[in-house]
């Protein structure tokens, strides 16, 4: 891996100080301050005197081969360490999708100029082979709200206008506040947001384009989600809903917001087996118990259906019997990987 955090005209390596005015999480970030109106100039001259992975020239077209836009709008109660985590995420991602990065990172206003401040970052990586160069680039943009109005026209001057864009959302405070942000909310390809972390009304709020919100959640319960389908595919509709009941989802404490979303799921698939989703319900894990998810099916005769799932262990298990036999079986459970979750919720 060769990152590039500033190189000057005359080689080496060069780290201004930011501002003392400047937010925490802008400060945290990797980068090189650069002037906002000399963005495009700061990146030519980052891949044109970077080097490669071992020392060779970085070729324009590899610098530039890069195939998404993503915008990472980093909400007011984003900490400085919660701002690294999501930034290795996205770095992690480009990995696989050459990606122009924008970060943008909102600043309280105290009174101060409502000015822009602004940092490039960039980093290559090589794929299969020496020609795959797998390259990232960051624009990391701090701004007052004083300054909200023109925001959006600076980011869009960040951003390759012929790549799509996806907009992630993350610990925004204010779902009216965010539904401001009308050019990122409607060029999007796709809007990210975890429903763990984002305010109660965020998911059920009338979006601009409501059919393009994701929820990183969903995506992170990919693999429960295609463990329980598997399973559940070898048995006939019919005998899944004859007789239910009820259904129960009990959950431990920390994975109230996985809970949530994954009996969502379940309600739906179960909708179209023709029941009702009344009979489909929370509990919260008795406190020491260990585990992370507990299901059952409750049926009217003798048919059984029980999951258990413990993420810290990664170990499943299932036991059932729908007429025509107990099956017990062992299974492994886990949520994808931040990086895998955000390719999910953006792609598919």
């Amino acid at each position: 891996m060769r990152s590039w955090l500033a190189t000057s005209g005359r080689g080496g390596s060069r780290k201004t100080k930011s501002p003392s005015t400047m937010p925490a999480v802008f400060n945290a970030l990797p980068g090189i301050d650069v002037p906002v109106g000399a963005i495009a100039k700061g990146l030519d001259e980052m891949w044109s005197h970077g080097t490669g992975l071992k020392g060779e020239a970085l070729e324009a077209d590899d610098a530039k081969a890069i195939q998404v836009n993503v915008v990472l709008h980093l909400g007011l109660h984003t900490t400085a360490e919660d701002a690294l985590v999501q930034f290795r995420t996205v770095l992690e991602f480009s990995k696989r999708y050459p990606s122009r990065v924008v970060i943008l990172c909102p600043l309280e206003d105290e009174g101060g100029a409502a000015e822009f401040h602004a940092k490039i970052y960039g980093e290559c990586h090589l794929g299969r082979t020496k020609q795959d160069k797998r390259c990232v680039e960051f624009v990391i943009l701090s701004y007052p709200r004083s300054a909200r109005e023109h925001l959006e026209n600076q980011a869009s001057i960040c951003l390759s206008t012929d790549l799509p864009l996806y907009y992630w959302a993350h610990r925004f405070r204010s779902t009216q506040r965010l539904a401001e942000y009308h050019y990122l909310l409607t060029r999007a390809k796709r809007v990210l947001m975890d429903s763990a972390i984002v305010p109660g009304d965020a998911l059920t709020y009338p979006w601009a384009r409501p059919e393009a919100v994701r929820d990183l959640t969903y995506a992170r319960l990919l693999p429960v989600r295609q463990a329980l389908g598997q399973f559940l595919s070898r048995y006939q509709v019919l005998a899944l809903g004859d007789g239910l009941k009820e259904v129960t989802l009990a959950h431990a404490t920390a994975c109230v917001a996985e809970a949530r979303v994954l009996l969502g799921w379940l309600r739906d698939r179960l909708g179209r087996c023709g029941v009702p989703g009344s009979y489909c319900r929370l509990e919260t894990l008795p406190a020491g118990l260990a585990g992370s998810f507990d299901l059952r099916f409750v049926y009217s005769g003798t048919k059984t259906f029980h999951w258990t799932a413990d993420l810290a262990t990664g170990q499943a298990s299932f036991e059932a019997d729908f007429g025509s036999g107990r099956t017990v079986l062992p299974g492994s459970v886990s949520l994808l990987a931040p990086d895998t979750a955000l390719s999910e919720a953006m792609f598919f």
